[in-house]
């Protein structure tokens, strides 16, 4: 489904990723563990199209991907909650979670059904629904980001660092949300970023570290 095949990136001309290689399958739970500047972000945001490969392949769903601008890349049907979260404040949770279908230009009744199925999946969002995003704790930012996400991610589903500052309590429920998407959706890969490990051993099937830009096999 998610394929970085031999993937370099540069940031300001430093050299992030060196030539990494990482495959998420169809409807896999892929974890990619490292420490603070390891090069995690980064690698979403090359599967993104966020950030330029300068040498490799990205491919999505079997597409060829590794010119393909990041704002038609969510048209693939992969949904991305960043690391900080990214939401409109002035906006309504509600808003926030149409908006990237109102960008694809979705069908009415089809966005109204992934609304929908996004509160079934988060239910707490249902009741979040008109209050401001700015008005949010940060555990309910995380939970809007990952609804956002979902409103596009019909086929993968990247998550930047989704625990990080969250209680205990909050980290749960949001692990439980992770499992309720992947019994309601089985065929939706998911791919998530974490620097403690012992998070998501219980969320994912395959684990990866990446270290300096480098990618090898927990």
């Amino acid at each position: 489904m998610l394929e970085l095949d031999g993937v370099s990136v540069d940031i300001a001309g430093v050299p992030v990723l060196r030539a990494v290689h990482l495959h998420v399958p169809p409807g896999g739970r892929v974890a990619l563990i490292g420490r603070n500047g390891a090069g995690k972000t980064t690698t979403l945001r090359a599967l993104m199209g966020l950030l330029p490969a300068r040498q490799g392949r990205v491919t999505i769903d079997g597409r060829e991907a590794t010119a393909l601008p990041a704002h038609h890349r969510p048209r693939l049907g992969v949904g991305y909650a960043p690391e900080d979260r990214r939401l409109f404040g002035s906006f309504a949770v509600r808003d926030n979670l149409l908006l990237p279908a109102q960008v694809l230009k979705l069908p009415a009744a089809e966005t109204a059904r992934r609304l929908e199925a996004v509160f079934g999946l988060l239910p707490g969002l249902r009741d979040l629904a008109p209050r401001r995003a700015a008005g949010l704790s940060g555990g309910q930012g995380k939970m809007v980001a990952l609804g956002r996400a979902l409103m596009v991610g019909t086929r993968a589903v990247l998550l930047d660092e989704p625990f990080q500052g969250l209680a205990p309590a909050l980290a749960q429920r949001y692990a439980e949300a992770l499992k309720r998407l992947h019994h309601a959706l089985p065929e939706v890969s998911i791919l998530i970023t974490e620097s403690n490990p012992g998070l998501l051993r219980p969320l994912v099937e395959q684990s990866f570290v990446i270290e300096r830009g480098e990618i090898s096999r927990a």
